[in-house]
């Protein structure tokens, strides 16, 4: 990581320092001198997110945690938006293709993830996380991008390596969803891969099936049970959206505000480990 020029400053402060901004929301400028210098903060956060280092350590963070038994693998998946701030919303609109967290080098997308929706400028997060609330895999997009039609795109960021030979693991026990992506594409989806789902019938699709029978949505007890178990992802957004740097968005570019998300989640795994471990 260390090129020529200078010798890096200590890294255990410079990230404490990205911490401090994000859960602040403040600004770069802002960031206290007792965590070094702001622009080199700042150029070593961007640094991280371009070449992939955030990246790399979420996952040795969940690979670590599978192999100790602590993972999970009933995943819910949900989305929520956030506003943008006027300073993220002042770049051109052309940059390339959709990036997320596991391909932190594909070029920016088009929109930077921000779109027009009701709430004006926002963005949001299609999120994937462990029976734990720990987030595991997520995608970025403007925030009128409807909710069902990312579901495959999010499970498919679900890569987990394993400690020693083998592929990495991709497909959860099963999915617990809302009332928001119970699509036919998305069960057969699930179906074609052997990934358990319990996921509600929204009304309209109760009543269109009275009309033509087909074969009916388990919903017996034992899914109402299991489908409780989805509030996890709730309060996974809770704990992202405590710091006021991810629940207001006020990056320019997906990149790092994906890497803003990543540094949390990575946190968030490191802190229930311990607890477990404890």
């Amino acid at each position: 990581m260390q090129g020529r020029g200078r010798p890096w400053s200590d890294h255990r402060l410079a990230v404490e320092g990205m911490v401090w901004k994000y859960r602040t929301g403040s600004p770069w400028r802002d960031v206290p001198a007792r965590f070094g210098r702001w622009n080199s903060i700042d150029k070593r956060f961007i640094r991280w997110s371009a070449d992939g280092t955030w990246a790399a350590v979420l996952t040795e963070v969940q690979k670590q945690s599978d192999a100790a038994g602590q993972l999970d693998w009933v995943v819910s998946i949900d989305a929520t938006i956030t506003r943008v701030h006027q300073h993220g919303a002042t770049l051109p609109r052309a940059t390339g293709a959709r990036s997320n967290h596991r391909n932190p080098r594909e070029p920016e997308p088009d929109d930077h993830a921000i779109g027009r929706s009701r709430g004006g400028l926002t963005c949001k997060i299609h999120l994937v996380c462990d029976g734990a609330g720990r987030p595991i895999g997520w995608v970025l997009t403007g925030g009128h991008i409807n909710d069902t039609t990312m579901m495959t795109t999010v499970l498919d960021q679900i890569r987990v390596p394993r400690v020693g030979a083998g592929r990495p693991r991709t497909r959860p026990q099963r999915v617990l969803a809302d009332k928001g992506y119970p699509s036919r594409a998305n069960r057969a989806w699930l179906r074609a891969r052997g990934i358990a789902a319990t996921i509600p019938e929204r009304d309209d699709q109760i009543a269109h099936r009275r009309k033509r029978p087909g074969r009916p949505i388990d919903v017996g007890p034992d899914q109402q049970v299991r489908y409780r178990g989805r509030n996890v992802v709730e309060r996974c957004f809770n704990r992202l959206k405590q710091w006021r740097g991810i629940a207001m968005r006020t990056d320019k570019t997906a990149r790092a505000y994906n890497a803003a998300i990543t540094l949390a989640a990575i946190l968030i795994w490191i802190k229930t480990d311990l607890v477990n471990m404890a």
